[in-house]
């Protein structure tokens, strides 16, 4: 009965969602960037490394052989964005997945536990929000070796659990005192069948919207580090240090920083458009 009543819910919230025009259109325009980021470049005849000493900083032209332009060493600012859009993917939702479940975890455990194992796991999480992130980062980058993708991921995944251990902590404590966990309870049923038949399904919908939040915010450290030179080095393309490299030629070549810009932004607004809409869709409230 319950699986019915789960699948209905379910259902009724892919059809508020496929009713939300701005939600559907930011996930077709972030599935249409993925593809292209995934095939444009096998394409394309140059690579993200090339070197083309003929076009140094070639302006953008449709009828020339680079689309979007050269960077000062004639690398293809076309392959080269939709590089660092796939590589600012990748990292930011490995990272996000890792911080999610870390949190997930976490907070369940913290909140359906309760009492001093509650208070220390969460006098942890306060500890840990004490440190700064951009110090931990330089700390991995000095100990691993400076620009590991490793590094990386574990230096942006760091940021995200915290917040959701909290957001999922302070759901479990709501749903722990409801009827159908006391009537769990009450049958035996252990305490780990509980957690994953019970409290982690009805965590589903916050975690499947704070996670969609959760990647823009992902891509932002992540292209923020890689700004600062912390994260994807040379000849590796990521937002960040394409929006770093064009900063510093806006002058003369305003486009090598309008084109990784424009994806940057294209990327966040379609993404917190898209948790939106899942926030909505998921909202019991709505009918």
């Amino acid at each position: 009965m319950s699986e019915r009543r789960g699948g209905a819910l379910w259902g009724a919230a892919l059809r508020r969602l496929r009713a939300n025009r701005p939600a559907c259109l930011a996930l077709a325009l972030l599935l249409g960037v993925a593809l292209l980021a995934l095939l444009a470049p096998l394409a394309s005849p140059w690579a993200y490394d090339s070197l083309d000493w003929r076009h140094l900083a070639q302006p953008p032209a449709l009828g020339a052989a680079h689309w979007f332009g050269t960077d000062r060493l004639g690398r293809d600012l076309f392959v080269r964005t939709l590089h660092g859009v796939r590589l600012s993917l990748l990292i930011s939702v490995l990272a996000s997945v890792l911080s999610v479940g870390i949190g997930l975890a976490w907070g369940t455990i913290a909140g359906f536990a309760g009492g001093r194992l509650d208070e220390w796991m969460m006098r942890f999480v306060d500890v840990l929000y004490s440190l700064p992130y951009l110090f931990l980062v330089i700390v991995l980058n000095t100990l691993v070796g400076r620009g590991s993708i490793a590094v990386l991921l574990l230096g942006v995944a760091a940021v995200g659990w915290l917040t959701t251990a909290r957001i999922v902590r302070g759901q479990t404590l709501q749903l722990k005192r409801r009827e159908f966990i006391e009537a769990a309870r009450a049958t035996g049923l252990p305490t780990r069948a509980i957690l994953l038949r019970h409290i982690v399904p009805n965590l589903a919908g916050t975690v499947a919207v704070y996670a969609t939040l959760t990647v823009p915010q992902m891509i932002l450290f992540e292209s923020f580090l890689s700004f600062l030179g912390l994260g994807v080095q040379e000849p590796h393309a990521s937002l960040g240090n394409l929006i770093n490299a064009g900063a510093q030629e806006m002058e003369s070549a305003p486009w090598m920083l309008l084109v990784p810009a424009v994806f940057l932004v294209l990327l966040l607004v379609c993404l917190n458009l898209l948790g939106d809409g899942l926030r909505d869709a998921l909202d019991p409230r709505e009918s």
